[in-house]
């Protein structure tokens, strides 16, 4: 068991190395941020001041290990662009991006599961079908443009719902929230059921298929001879052996939707983190640009690590398993 947890940490951390590795290397042919930070009217003396100034004169393996030496201790440098230290500004956006993601999760969750059981135990219904037809918009449909579409439909044409921005924030302390605003509310349906929809359709499809193939077990079939309500032999039974399966993919999908935040804020123009390296590429911000890509990295291997750690606390096989190795 120690053994295997072991393993697995040592192999996310290798995972966060070579991430962060290959980011900073693909920064490299990006451009040169020199470019943007000095006008026209720039020497040679005034480029080579600056790029002695920023480390970039220093070779690359200089450069990457001055960088992970300061994303350990949470200091990911200063912002080229804005001159700021690159922590404070995604202090500043991730509130927004963790709403989002939290508000997007929650919807694919319930719903998924939901829609999932109806179809499931009503398969062969009018409605049934129908839903999982529609499902398929969420599946084949770029996220970009079911962004389009319903700011088209609900903002466009029918004027009930912004189409873009935050709306009208609170601070709380450090964290800036738009749950306890109307604007902010009604700002978070749009982008919400945009980043949500891959994933709700997703899970709803895992849910009836996990949960036809519970349905059809002898243990099922023996709590209806039993006289058990249909209700209970669904909800009691059923959907707690089907929802085994559906913990892991959702929480993979968590990870995703913070990753995918990034086309749904761009289309919304919601100030998250999304935005903010959408916006670093253009100005070639590199400090900004490499510690988004470590903050997701962190993020989908935590998440990973968690589901892995939470299937061997579940299945013994695994831990007798990860204590033989």
């Amino acid at each position: 068991m120690l053994s295997y947890i072991f393993r697995r940490v040592l192999q996310s951390v290798l995972v966060l190395l070579v991430v962060g590795l290959v980011a900073f290397a693909m920064f490299r042919f990006v451009g040169d941020p020199i470019d943007n930070m000095l006008g026209q009217e720039r020497t040679m003396e005034d480029v080579e001041r600056l790029r002695e100034q920023l480390g970039l004169d220093q070779p690359f393996a200089v450069q990457y290990w001055r960088f992970l030496e300061g994303a350990v201790q949470g200091n990911f440098g200063i912002s080229y662009r804005q001159g700021r230290p690159v922590a404070e500004i995604i202090a500043e956006r991730l509130p927004a991006t963790l709403e989002l993601a939290a508000v997007s999760g929650f919807f694919a969750l319930v719903v998924g599961i939901g829609l999932g059981v109806f179809t499931a135990i009503r398969r062969d219904g009018f409605a049934s079908n129908a839903i999982m037809t529609l499902s398929l918009i969420g599946v084949s449909l770029p996220t970009f443009l079911i962004g389009i579409l319903l700011i088209y439909l609900f903002s466009v044409e029918l004027g009930w719902l912004p189409s873009f921005g935050r709306g009208e924030v609170v601070q709380l302390g450090g964290w800036s929230t738009g749950f306890l605003t109307q604007s902010g509310l009604l700002a978070l349906i749009l982008p919400s059921i945009t980043l949500g929809l891959y994933q709700m359709t997703l899970i709803m499809r895992l849910v009836r298929s996990e949960m036809l193939e519970v349905l059809r077990q002898d243990y099922i079939r023996f709590a209806r001879a039993r006289g058990l309500k249909e209700k209970a032999v669904n909800f009691r039974h059923a959907l707690k052996n089907t929802l085994v399966p559906v913990i892991t993919v959702t929480g993979l999908q968590l990870g995703s939707i913070i990753a995918f935040a990034i086309i749904t804020e761009t289309v919304f123009q919601w100030p998250g983190v999304g935005l903010l390296f959408i916006n670093a590429i253009q100005f070639v911000d590199i400090p900004v640009m490499a510690a988004y890509l470590m903050l997701i990295s962190v993020m989908f291997v935590a998440i990973n690590l968690a589901v892995d750690l939470l299937y061997v606390a579940i299945d013994p096989r695994l831990r007798s398993e990860g204590g033989t190795s």
